[in-house]
């Protein structure tokens, strides 16, 4: 079976860990970027219908300045950086399926306005606000990118599938894949989605995305990958070509 890399900060980083064993997969790599704190200051709540929230790491990292604003219903991406809400004392009033966009899209189609504050890190992605829907947006945190160590490029050299949760960490891997001199012919890379699988550039042994933007589905892409580049590994060994 081909080797599986995670590369995402921790928390998230154990956590696939740990699901990838409970679905037959042992995953290795370690975390390529670290979650730090930004300063912020909180407005005024009662300027806002609600709060916009893209990650769990807005409730990592958002320090004491988020229990001003805990009164506002959270629309948040996913089930994941729900239950980061409601363990930080928020109430969620919509879940997403892992993209903000519909979220934002689905708040729109009652047809009320709204003026949401959208809770992030310094770098997100942009959404296609409708008319109805006002969005001011404030950082509480960044990720910090962080070397390939040698150790972990040596282990990649011999190839294998890395999992892509965001395509600030493509971008990452590609550019240090590349200062190590790693062959990216022998990688194939299993993403969240397709803006992803596009931030990673070419030159990749394959590249597929998840039919969802969720641990699951990319656990079960990442072994259904595994299975096929393993299928084909011996198919070409027994041709007598290069695997």
């Amino acid at each position: 079976m081909k080797p599986v890399f995670c590369i995402r900060p921790e928390p998230g980083w154990s956590a696939t860990r740990a699901a990838g064993a409970e679905a037959g997969l042992a995953i290795g790599g370690m975390p390529l970027f670290a979650v730090e704190p930004v300063r912020w200051q909180s407005p005024d709540p009662a300027s806002y219908d609600g709060l916009l929230i893209g990650s769990a790491n807005v409730f990592r990292a958002g320090g004491p300045e988020l229990a001003a604003l805990a009164a506002l219903p959270a629309h948040v991406v996913g089930e994941a950086t729900a239950d980061a809400a409601r363990a930080a004392g928020f109430t969620v009033a919509s879940c997403g399926e892992g993209y903000l966009q519909g979220v934002v899209d689905r708040l729109a189609a009652d047809g009320a306005r709204l003026r949401l504050l959208r809770l992030s890190g310094e770098e997100r992605v942009l959404l296609d606000l409708p008319p109805t829907v006002t969005v001011d947006e404030i950082a509480l945190y960044r990720v910090a990118a962080l070397p390939l160590p040698k150790s972990l490029g040596d282990q990649l050299a011999g190839g294998g599938i890395v999992l892509l949760h965001s395509a600030a960490a493509a971008r990452h891997f590609a550019r240090e894949c590349d200062r190590l001199a790693l062959d990216r012919s022998r990688l194939a890379l299993a993403t969240y989605g397709p803006r992803i699988s596009a931030a990673a550039g070419p030159g990749w042994q394959e590249v597929r995305h998840a039919d969802r933007p969720a641990e699951a589905p990319l656990l079960a892409l990442a072994a259904a990958m595994c299975h096929k580049l393993g299928t084909d590994a011996e198919s070409g060994a027994a041709d007598g070509t290069e695997s």
